[in-house]
């Protein structure tokens, strides 16, 4: 572990804040630029998020976290976590991080120019390190517990599709079974599986997606939406049948149900962000503790809300009660425990429709995410109550930030 930062160090991360806020994108750009010139660096990144601006605006983002909270480290827990969490689903591991540094240290030279003094340099070389060590020694924790559980593996392992189902016109289903037959690691409910994929005319390719199945089945389930122009979920819908081999890191991702808590539970879904909490419902039904759910789904037609015959067959039970948000076509009759309405989740109507005694689960479209939390804090919930999923690079300031 790196020795504490001393008061100069921090004092020169502090000062360079305004200039991160001004050419922090530029940084981080050129960092990657450099990053991915290494092939063995490269292929541990998704890509596609290079080619949109995503990755380095999502770095960017957390960098100027970093420099801001540099007196008061404690505040980024949460961040610290979801990062490690992620590195161990791609597999990251400590002789990675040598190379990130060069190309860190070396953007900031070349973006800033003169004004990167070797002062500056050394303080973020200090900096970078301190962090560094401790993402590393909480990925260590986490690769050992996923290695040392039941069903646990390090590494890639071999899943074969076992089955494919349409659950939409653009969501497919995938059930994956372990090669080797052994056991199955117990995800915890809303967490995500890692892939490294090999995509024809497209090389290697890193992509995660959510777990939809409940966790103790025998296979796991993702669930995934063809993208326009995407190319591993192209891939998977048009290509991946019943028996290919796809290769799959341990479940990993730091929103997941607190299966401990008796409290209620909303459900703050839109679009494909719907997958973990899926298996989060799976996960509720199964429990002998009987706890209030409330399921709140947007789409935009019937025909696309995922799950639905599902989440129906739950309110049937009375397991949940559900309201279905359908935004370009006339909402249908309710039923039993499921209510349906025209327009999109609103923030107004989460305000309208408030429990306070609830933890609230989110997950869909940043903006939707933004709207929703937004919401949550303006009737002042406790942190506690409010949580949610980053989906891709996760580059909303109003997300990133002040969750870290």
């Amino acid at each position: 572990m790196s020795a504490p930062l001393d008061d100069r160090t921090r004092a020169i991360i502090s000062a360079t804040v305004p200039a991160l806020k001004a050419h922090g994108t530029a940084i981080t750009t050129e960092m990657y630029k450099r990053l991915l010139s290494t092939p063995a660096i490269r292929d541990l990144f998704n890509l596609s998020h290079q080619q949109d601006g995503e990755q380095p605006k999502a770095l960017a983002l957390a960098v100027l976290c970093y420099a801001e909270h540099i007196n008061d480290l404690g505040a980024l827990g949460g961040m610290v976590e979801r990062i490690a969490e992620k590195h161990v689903g791609l597999n990251i591991l400590p002789e990675h991080y040598p190379y990130v540094a060069e190309a860190l240290l070396g953007a900031i030279g070349h973006v800033l120019g003169d004004a990167a003094t070797p002062e500056i340099a050394e303080a973020w070389g200090k900096a970078y390190w301190f962090l560094a060590d401790i993402l590393i020694g909480r990925e260590k924790q986490i690769y050992e517990e996923h290695e040392d559980a039941p069903g646990g593996w390090a590494g890639w392992r071999a899943f074969r599709v076992r089955s494919r189902h349409n659950e939409t016109s653009t969501i497919a289903s995938f059930e994956l079974a372990p090669v080797d037959g052994g056991a199955l690691f117990r995800h915890k409910a809303g967490q995500y599986l890692s892939f490294k994929l090999d995509v024809p005319g497209h090389g290697s390719q890193r992509r995660n997606y959510s777990i939809s199945s409940a966790p103790g089945a025998d296979h796991y389930r993702i669930s995934v939406r063809r993208q326009d122009e995407g190319v591993v979920s192209t891939w998977l819908h048009d290509t991946v049948k019943v028996g290919d081999q796809l290769q799959v890191a341990n479940p990993a991702g730091d929103f997941f149900l607190d299966e401990s808590s008796e409290s209620p539970v909303v459900f703050l879904t839109a679009g494909v962000g719907l997958t973990p909490v899926i298996s989060m419902l799976g996960a509720l039904a199964q429990a002998p503790l009987r706890r209030k759910i409330r399921y709140v789904h947007g789409a935009d037609t019937t025909a696309l809300a995922a799950f639905r015959p599902e989440i129906e067959a739950l309110a049937d039970r009375g397991v949940l009660t559900a309201d279905f948000f359908y935004a370009k076509e006339n909402a249908p009759a309710g039923r039993r425990g499921v209510a349906a309405h025209a327009g999109r989740v609103t923030a107004a109507w989460v305000t309208e429709n408030l429990d306070r005694s609830a933890t609230y689960y989110v997950c869909g479209p940043d903006s939707f995410m933004r709207d929703m939390v937004d919401a949550l804090r303006a009737e002042k919930l406790a942190p506690k109550q409010i949580r949610y999923e980053f989906f891709g690079s996760a580059s909303d300031p109003a997300l990133v930030l002040s969750a870290a």
